[in-house]
């Protein structure tokens, strides 16, 4: 039997969900550790993913959407960035967790022989080992683990995942545990009415498994009134005062005041056992409220050229990372998303012209580069603020190294492993490596500013960390003569000598990084580059308009 340590005083919200998916688990996670957070308490986030594979890191941005990087270099579910950016928490691989981690570490524990010969099963083998991930997060000295369990209700896959946080009544005390499930509530349009019986099923379904939730957040196009709020807690088994209203906002970052008017915070913390003092400190969320509703300094369009458009959650923290900062600056940011590789050069081109700015993020593989370096070249000759992250910087070289540097030909070696001029090339310590999972420069790293830069003026010191996910570098035999063309190489790792940011002087904003900032952007703390470029965009639309 897996038991925490004796010592612990951590208590436990395990966030389930039903009905469908997409309903916002991660959000709501996120807020409660957000509110839980105000009230001076210091919580962790966790997700555990069901599927079996080790990590996201092989999956397709398709599949998946984003994998989110940690400064220990754990590529993660995307809801880790929500975690963060809603708490001040700094995660790693102990926040999230899956199944294909749990049976690997089960099946070499067996062929070591730490069952002493018994016959391994799910539970409580398995169970144990996924109990002792929440126990192990636990003992690094919070006041409360949130727990969030990835699909949804009546799912094979996350069985095992339910009944582990089924037992963990038993080995801490049912006081010490909080079960949040997150529902639907439909408006049946034609009948002009709000039903719960999909609530009561879901419910139904957990308490079958052995679970009765505590408190029911209930996602709703429409407000219910209290007569829906009691046919809810009647019907489900919870207290009236434990069913709150997940009412569709505008925007994501209203959420936690919702529930807070609501009364969450206080009815979790009464839940737990926590004195409520005084009011919880949501200045910082009020005040953002305030500029969301002030920002009246117009609209910036940015062209997005990337690779996975049409899907939302491919370039997640990339998206949250731009309305970060325009909601310091007072402006809505409009994301044109452009596919690479759809337009003919011309188009693209007049496309990108009417643009007041221009971003390239990360990506892999050979589709629509071309398109990417027509489009840094588009910002370089039109004086457009240009910001390159990751491959976005590298497509910035090559198409400086063609066409100021007359190196014809130049590429990736990723793209092109016969390039004359690989301009891009992948790292020594990668070159040997022929499996995919985990096996790139993962993780934070330092980086060195050059003074005088847009970086070092952006960033304000001389010294920062960035998180990275690549294999790819600039090929430094090819500095030279790029640095003597005009090319500021303006931030090194200086342990490895690694190019990690380029600029150009004579441009209102021409950046590019080989780490990837939008990671560490937060609503309350926009990331110091994404501010940067947004400015030089705000600046180009002011001009443009007179």
């Amino acid at each position: 039997m897996v038991r925490p340590d004796s010592r612990s005083t951590c208590k436990y919200i395990f966030v389930t969900g039903g009905v469908v998916s997409s309903l916002g688990k991660g959000i709501a996670s996120a807020t409660i550790g957000c509110l839980l957070e105000s009230h001076g308490l210091k919580v962790a986030n966790q997700k555990f993913d069901p599927y079996l594979n080790v990590d996201p890191g092989t999956m397709s941005p398709f599949q998946h959407g984003e994998v989110f990087v940690t400064d220990d270099g754990a590529e993660t579910d995307l809801d880790l960035g929500h975690y963060e950016r809603f708490t001040g928490a700094t995660l790693s691989r102990l926040n999230n967790v899956t199944t294909g981690q749990i049976y690997s570490t089960v099946i070499e524990k067996e062929r070591r022989g730490e069952y002493l010969g018994k016959t391994v099963q799910v539970v409580p083998h398995v169970t144990d080992e996924i109990k002792s991930r929440v126990y192990k997060l636990a003992s690094l000295g919070y006041d409360v683990v949130i727990t969030e369990i990835g699909g949804t209700v009546g799912d094979i896959e996350s069985l095992p995942f339910l009944e582990a946080i089924r037992q963990v009544p038993y080995d801490v005390g049912r006081a010490n545990v909080l079960y949040v499930h997150l529902t639907l509530v439909p408006y049946i349009r034609a009948a002009g009415e709000l039903k719960t019986k999909p609530t009561q099923h879901s419910v139904k379904e957990m308490r079958e498994i052995g679970i009765q939730p505590d408190v029911l957040l209930c996602r709703t196009e429409h407000h219910f009134g209290d007569d829906v709020r009691d046919k809810i807690a009647l019907f489900c088994n919870v207290a009236t005062d434990s069913v709150f209203q997940g009412e569709d906002v505008d925007d994501v970052y209203k959420i936690p005041l919702s529930y807070h008017a609501q009364g969450l915070d206080t009815l979790l913390m009464r839940k737990l056992n926590y004195e409520v003092t005084g009011e919880p400190d949501l200045e910082g969320w009020h005040k953002l409220a305030e500029r969301m509703k002030a920002m009246n300094g117009g609209t910036v369009r940015i062209g997005f050229v990337g690779k996975y458009i049409n899907l939302q959650d491919a370039y997640k923290s990339v998206y949250e990372a731009l309305r970060h900062a325009g909601y310091t600056l007072g402006v809505n940011v409009e994301i044109v998303k452009i596919e690479a590789e759809e337009l003919p050069p011309d188009e693209l081109r007049e496309l990108l012209r009417e643009m007041d700015g221009i971003l390239i993020p990360g990506g892999f593989g050979t589709r629509g580069i071309e398109g990417k370096i027509t489009a840094a070249g588009m910002a370089r000759e039109a004086g457009i603020p240009y910001f390159g992250i990751c491959l976005g910087m590298q497509v910035a070289v090559v198409e400086f190294a063609r066409n100021v540097c007359a190196l014809a030909g130049a590429q990736s070696t990723e793209i092109d492993s016969d390039s004359p001029h690989p301009v891009i090339d992948i790292m020594a310590e990668q070159k040997s490596i022929d499996t995919m999972g985990g096996t790139m420069r993962l993780g934070a790293y330092e980086c060195q500013l050059k003074p005088g830069t847009e970086a070092h003026k952006a960033y304000g010191r001389d010294l920062i960390s960035e998180r990275h996910r690549h294999r790819y570098e600039v090929n430094n035999k090819y500095l030279p003569q790029m640095n003597e063309a005009g090319l500021v190489v303006s931030g090194v790792n200086e342990r490895t000598g690694l190019v990690e940011m380029i600029e150009l002087p004579d441009h209102p904003w021409f950046v590019g990084c080989q780490f990837h900032p939008e990671f560490k952007s937060k609503p309350l703390a926009p990331h110091p580059l994404f501010l940067g470029f947004v400015n030089a965009a705000k600046e180009r639309m002011k001009a443009k308009q007179g």
